[in-house]
């Protein structure tokens, strides 16, 4: 590998948004990079400037449409490691089949493992990643790999908009405590729990909360709201339970199946979610948050070999 020189930032199709804001943020620009699409469908990509050498960073959630947006990674990784550039970093923003990272009943693959094969094998050099769905996911990779959170964004909003008086924060299940203890923390706010119990692939029960939540306003915390049912049964074992204002946070809105009409039904006031997804809809409990900052002041630390792990405090 050659001398890594001047920063070299592009994107694929899936959330160009995020990129642009994170390149305004860098005051950078993104890459003339093409990635489009063959008459059958066939990803194609063309770097349309010369990479030698260069530090660079491909920021690609994998989601929307992971499958599409997974590839369009990979062979962008290809690509570049074809032009001879000096480090390959995956900035993945949102992590696609993460939840598949261990085998939870017989003949099942652990999917996130080998995601995180094929982004090694393709050529990428490093990984910068936010809130992992499994903190175990961070060594299915033989690279280097830095995990971002988004609690800080997030946090700092909710002191904004003043969401933070008379609080208490809920872990909509025992997977999400260690979340919940971050901003319950930084918040100086009590905590509580939701028991629930999954009765399928995409339905789960509340059965009660352990914690105190009556006359309090709540703040549920997860990393991922797929179709809301977890979000919805929690609100509303929290109302019985004399909760005031109920609001959810959490770090990818992948929002799929019935989560729109779960949400406009539930008891839940606001869902603050990131921008690591881009959102093609929009309804009015939902309200985002860029994370555009704390990715491009990764990136930055990154490429001039700075501490990323000052970004956790």
């Amino acid at each position: 590998m050659g001398s890594i020189s001047e920063l070299f930032l592009c994107t694929g199709n899936s959330n160009r948004k995020l990129a642009q804001d994170v390149a305004q943020y860098l005051t950078a620009k993104l890459a003339d990079v093409e990635v489009t699409r063959f008459s059958e469908g066939e990803i194609f990509v063309k770097i349309n400037s010369d990479a030698r050498n260069r530090d660079v960073f491909i920021i690609q959630p994998t989601c929307p449409s992971p499958n599409e947006a997974l590839m369009e990674l990979l062979i962008m990784i290809d690509a570049f490691k074809r032009a001879s550039v000096g480090r390959i970093t995956a900035v993945i923003p949102y992590y696609g089949y993460a939840r598949q990272d261990r085998k939870d009943q017989s003949r099942v693959p652990i999917s996130a493992k080998l995601v995180a094969n094929l982004i090694t094998a393709a050529g990428a050099s490093r990984v910068l990643a936010l809130d992992l769905h499994a903190a175990q996911i961070q060594g299915f990779f033989d690279i280097p790999l830095d995990h971002l959170y988004a609690s800080s964004t997030l946090i700092e909003h909710f002191r904004l908009t003043g969401i933070v008086e008379n609080l208490v924060v809920v872990s909509p299940d025992a997977g999400s405590i260690k979340m919940a203890r971050a901003f319950a923390t930084k918040l100086d706010a009590d905590i509580a729990i939701v028991e629930k119990r999954r009765v399928d692939g995409s339905n789960t029960r509340a059965l009660s909360v352990i914690g105190e939540v009556s006359e309090k306003n709540v703040i549920i915390v997860d990393d991922i709201v797929a179709t809301a049912g977890s979000l919805a049964e929690a609100a509303a074992i929290l109302k019985k339970q004399g909760a005031k204002d109920i609001y959810a946070a959490c770090s990818h809105g992948v929002l799929s199946g019935p989560a729109f009409e779960r949400l406009e039904q539930s008891e839940i006031k606001t869902v603050f979610i990131t921008d690591s997804i881009y959102q093609q809809k929009t309804h009015p409990k939902i309200k985002v948050v860029s994370v555009a900052r704390l990715i491009g002041e990764a990136i930055r630390r990154v490429h001039n070999g700075e501490s990323v792990s000052i970004l956790f405090n």
